[in-house]
């Protein structure tokens, strides 16, 4: 399976510290309603290092209920524990799962090799798809191209989620890995420089607001018109910069709960933004921007 287009990185909506899972489930409606080519709970977004195993496998089994096949779901199962990334992965096969993502493991710093042995374990040990996860921005680990390649030969590693934001690489996974492995890139504000330099898609943040933006910028990127993927990348790129003006996925629930979807929670560490935060005001005005919010009277 390739994945390719549109994916969003999932928030987990909180409610008193507890899932909220009629919010959950309208934000996948939401989400698929609005044109997403697929969704990734349990990732960055979804404040994975905070849910317990019992909450991240109640996540998923939502998310793939409420999708009932009509897009994937790419569910983020990583650790820096190897077994347990593993008992992740297999706990999102059970929940029907269309694949897991894996993150480099972060804090322990392992080796290329390591690395290497990391990845390949987990593939080996549960029968669905992996892509990879390169942010080592977070993780303080960087999975490069030649390592990479390595994994691409492994049949059930079938793509990358390349957060770096470096155009090159993308030219150098490709070249190293062919055309038939998926490169996402994990960068919203560096998506249509890496559709044009050869990737498949995108794990999003702020398609949790603009799903169906990013599936046509992806589609059109995808068709060869460059004209409208130039046009719909700048009218998502002031919002997408603000969403990550501070540790996501703070930015994005604060717009979401300006919206109504969701409460403003976040699980500590991490704190919601302030009430008199100027990333406020500006997030505000970014989406009526973009169209998603009406101005105020």
């Amino acid at each position: 399976m390739k994945f390719f287009g549109a994916y969003t990185a999932l928030v987990t909506p909180w409610t008193g510290g507890r899932l909220d899972e009629a919010a959950l489930a309208a934000h996948v409606e939401a989400q698929i309603a609005g044109g997403i080519d697929g969704l990734v709970p349990c990732g960055t977004t979804g404040e994975s290092p905070t849910l317990s195993h019992a909450e991240h496998v109640q996540v998923v089994e939502k998310v793939v209920s409420v999708c009932r096949g009509r897009v994937p779901v790419l569910a983020g199962a990583g650790s820096n524990s190897t077994r347990e990334a593993i008992d992740l992965a297999r706990a999102c096969k059970a929940a029907g799962a269309d694949g897991t993502l894996q993150i480099t493991p972060y804090y322990n710093k392992p080796t290329q090799a390591g690395l290497v042995a990391h990845f390949t374990a987990i593939a080996d040990a549960v029968d669905l798809p992996v892509v990879l996860y390169n942010v080592p921005g977070r993780t303080g680990v960087d999975l490069l191209p030649e390592t990479v390649e390595v994994l691409a030969r492994h049949e059930r590693i079938v793509g990358i989620k390349e957060a770096t934001g470096d155009m090159r690489r993308v030219f150098d996974l490709r070249r190293r890995c062919g055309g038939d492995f998926a490169i996402l890139s994990g960068d919203d504000p560096t998506v249509l420089p890496l559709l044009a330099a050869g990737g498949d898609g995108v794990i999003s943040v702020t398609s949790n607001l603009l799903p169906g933006l990013f599936a046509d910028l992806c589609a059109a990127a995808r068709g060869g018109d460059l004209a409208r993927a130039r046009a719909l990348h700048a009218r998502h790129l002031p919002l997408s910069e603000a969403l990550f003006a501070t540790t996501n996925p703070i930015p994005v629930k604060a717009a979401l709960a300006m919206l109504g979807r969701i409460a403003d929670e976040l699980r500590l560490p991490l704190v919601p933004l302030p009430p008199d935060d100027p990333l406020r005001a500006r997030l505000r005005a970014c989406l009526v921007e973009a169209g998603v919010l009406a101005p105020s009277p």
